[in-house]
């Protein structure tokens, strides 16, 4: 007891001897102090509130059967996990890519999404795009003409949400399946939709604004469409999940995933 009222004094005392010298200080020293203390604390605070605000969540998807699923399982664990893969509910986790996983340094963690492509579960979509640094569309390059007009208008719905168009929401075209002899080159891709996007610009235009869904246009009026009219970079690549060539993929991950 003696010891803490001991501990008290001296407490006692210390504050007193900084009043006092506090009363030294002339008030103008005071004011400039207490304004550079409180302009370091919120520069700071703005600091920390950006850096959390820095998303690391890239979602992929596209139609079903054209590949996410393994793509995600290539870029976890370095494997196809045996051939074709229909996932039905989001495939999702963070974690550091196979191909970094022994290099050194530091590595941020990517949180990746795979988003089902039926019909029926695309809205799920809408629950992780708030939130994207980047999506990574897969399109089924073997198979590519048969769907060309199903992969438009998916890739046109995604292009034209709020979600993406304000936040400019980079966009990669990802051509899967490109291992195949016959697989469509990437060009020949990126020129089909083009034409296949055109042609729903169009038409769509032509319907009355309560029919739309779509809440933002694409394109320049009076232009043939292009990719680089849109307001978020889009661009395109080639991949083979099954063979685990997806080096592009995982370049587009790190341009806007970085630690």
């Amino acid at each position: 007891m003696e010891g803490m009222e001991q501990w008290r004094n001296e407490a006692k005392q210390w504050l007193q001897q900084g009043i006092e010298y506090a009363h030294q200080i002339p008030p103008t020293q005071l004011y400039a102090a207490a304004a550079v203390l409180l302009l370091t604390t919120l520069f700071f605070l703005i600091i920390r509130l950006f850096k959390r605000t820095k998303s690391s969540t890239i979602v992929l998807t596209g139609l079903t059967g054209s590949g996410k699923t393994v793509l995600f399982y290539q870029l976890r664990d370095g494997s196809s996990h045996q051939g074709t893969v229909t996932s039905m509910e989001p495939n999702e986790g963070t974690f550091i890519l196979h191909s970094e996983s022994s290099k050194k340094g530091k590595i941020k963690p990517v949180h990746l999404v795979d988003v089902p492509g039926h019909s029926r579960l695309r809205p799920k979509l809408d629950e992780f795009l708030p939130q994207a640094a980047g999506i990574v569309f897969v399109v089924d390059a073997l198979e590519f003409l048969p769907n060309l007009r199903g992969v438009s208008e998916y890739l046109y719905d995604i292009l034209t949400k709020a979600s993406v168009v304000k936040r400019k929401v980079p966009v990669l075209i990802c051509c899967n399946k490109a291992d195949k002899v016959t697989a469509h080159s990437k060009e020949f891709i990126r020129k089909q939709l083009e034409k296949e996007i055109d042609k729903l610009r169009v038409s769509r235009s032509g319907i009355s604004e309560a029919d739309v869904a779509n809440e933002f246009t694409l394109g320049i009026p009076g232009e043939a469409f292009s990719f680089s009219h849109c307001s978020n970079k889009v661009t395109i690549a080639e991949s083979s999940g099954l063979t685990g060539e997806i080096s592009q993929v995982e370049q587009f991950i790190r341009e806007h995933v970085r630690p």
